[in-house]
């Protein structure tokens, strides 16, 4: 079954790319900080994160850029064996690829950069969600799908 994994793995690659032209994009119209105003409650705002989710050690000095992309590395090592046994279950494998793609595409940030570039600013009149990206979204999606299957398919699979 290599051909199923290599599936998952070109739904990786495909995050990736999403990604990292995404911020691309961004990169060539927006000043940091800029904000265009999509709609009353999206805006897409130029943000660089230096942290973690919700800019957790954002001002720590910088050692974090070393710890979160030897992290992520790893992780993501741990999470490529985990696909390649879980190839054939859709939802686990689909999970997992949309989190590796994530992962390194944030990696590339933080090695090329040394920060993440964030640009999806939701908000509710004066209070924003941290900015993020496609990047983070994919990760988030797919630890939610994990959550799902874990709690309630992978119960149900023995009966």
């Amino acid at each position: 079954m290599p051909g199923l994994y290599a599936r998952w793995l070109l739904l990786s690659v495909l995050v990736v790319v999403l990604d990292q032209y995404s911020k691309w994009l961004v990169l060539q119209h927006f000043d940091l900080y800029e904000t265009l105003r999509l709609t009353n409650w999206f805006n897409l705002t130029l943000a660089y994160n230096t942290g973690a989710a919700f800019s957790f050690l954002n001002d720590a000095g910088g050692w974090q850029r070393w710890l979160f992309v030897v992290l992520a590395v790893v992780i993501t090592g741990v999470l490529l064996v985990w696909l390649q046994r879980a190839r054939h279950l859709r939802l686990q494998a689909l999970a997992l690829a949309l989190i590796i793609g994530g992962a390194i595409g944030n990696v590339i940030d933080r090695v090329r950069l040394g920060y993440v570039i964030d640009f999806i600013d939701w908000h509710y009149r004066d209070w924003h969600w941290p900015v993020f990206n496609l990047a983070d979204s994919a990760i988030s999606v797919g630890v939610v799908l994990l959550i799902v299957d874990s709690l309630f398919l992978q119960a149900h699979a023995d009966v």
